[in-house]
């Protein structure tokens, strides 16, 4: 392991230590509980959305008297410092695990090791593979997600009359999330992978830079590209930098993404540059995830199976034939700030 993994690994573990002893300050009551330690381990801190998720999980923690952990990694394809995190909250004797994977497949061996020492984990936002790894999942239904934005962007291009020029945003290899939101977009448009409609893909690692220089790398390509799919939104608004960078008419391409964060509902789906995105709501992953932990500890039932924590697709410009929520909708369930 070389000195800069070696950094890596004790920011995550410092960060773990600094936070069990500041949720064991808040936790401490007059109430007599038996006491909760959860594991929190997300992605990153660049994207709101994970942000969303730690927040309210610690606000859920301090509520119900629950010690909490939490650490993130550099990066959404970041598996290395999830690894040393679930060994390090393995030592520590945590009751449970709430863990975003980076990498669906490489992450299992750790949750292996954390569900063979009596710790309960659950996935969330991103399902392991194989999905018994773990002993539940909460998420967004992210197939279901795809095709919500796929089913518009169809919509939405044959009322343009559009003959459609698609690039993909992807997410990267191995990681299931990114995966099913790209299955479910191409089933809802009516397409295959290798359609002569797509015109290119790239990956972006959901990351904002990464997703403009993505973008610039298929008009290069293709420049009448006028159909975009974005894995999510921070991919999204690099797109559009770059959309605007090259002179495109946004009114003549349809954009489409996944997460429903407060930035790109106000400012990118509102005035109609993302023309649609799918929501979904990371904060009750966290709150559904600390609490049925809590609940176990304290004499309920083991969490289990996947929970469907809710999806809706937002949109200022309705597609005929496809259900939406509006935009203001979207404003009064966003997240992110």
């Amino acid at each position: 392991m070389n000195e800069m993994r070696r950094s890596s690994v004790a920011t995550v573990v410092s960060v773990v230590v600094m936070t069990v002893l500041l949720a064991g300050l808040v936790g401490c009551t007059t109430q007599q509980q038996k006491p909760v330690t959860v594991g929190l381990i997300t992605k990153q801190e660049e994207n709101p959305y994970w942000v969303t998720m730690r927040e309210v999980a610690e606000e859920v923690a301090k509520s119900e008297d629950v010690t909490l952990f939490t650490a993130t990694g550099d990066s959404d394809t970041d598996v290395d410092s999830q690894v040393i995190t679930m060994e390090a909250m393995i030592d520590r004797g945590v009751d449970g695990i709430l863990i975003a994977a980076t990498d669906s497949d490489a992450i299992v061996p750790a949750i292996e090791a954390a569900r063979a020492a009596g710790i309960t984990v659950i996935a969330v936002d991103t399902p392991v593979d194989p999905p018994s790894a773990v002993d539940a999942f909460y998420a967004t239904d992210n197939l279901k997600a795809g095709k919500l934005v796929g089913e518009y962007a169809a919509a939405k291009a044959q009322e343009l009359g559009l003959e459609p020029q698609i690039a993909i945003l992807d997410l990267a290899p191995g990681i299931s999330s990114g995966e099913l939101r790209m299955k479910g977009f191409l089933e809802g448009f009516g397409i295959a992978a290798d359609d002569p409609e797509v015109v290119g893909s790239v990956d972006t690692e959901g990351d904002r830079e990464l997703g403009k220089a993505g973008m610039q790398q298929l008009l290069e390509a293709t420049p009448g590209i006028n159909v975009v799919y974005t894995v999510n939104e921070p991919a999204a608004l690099g797109a559009l930098e770059a959309l605007r960078e090259a002179g495109a008419d946004l009114g003549s391409i349809v954009v489409v993404s996944i997460d429903g964060g407060c930035e790109a509902i106000k400012t990118a789906v509102r005035p109609g540059d993302i023309d649609a995105t799918a929501q979904q709501f990371p904060q009750n992953m966290a709150r559904l995830g600390v609490t049925a932990i809590a609940d176990e500890v304290r004499g309920g039932e083991k969490p289990s199976g996947y929970l469907d924590t809710g999806v809706e697709l937002i949109t200022g410009d309705p597609a005929p034939g496809v259900t939406s929520r509006d935009v203001a909708f979207g404003v009064r369930n966003c997240w992110g700030g």
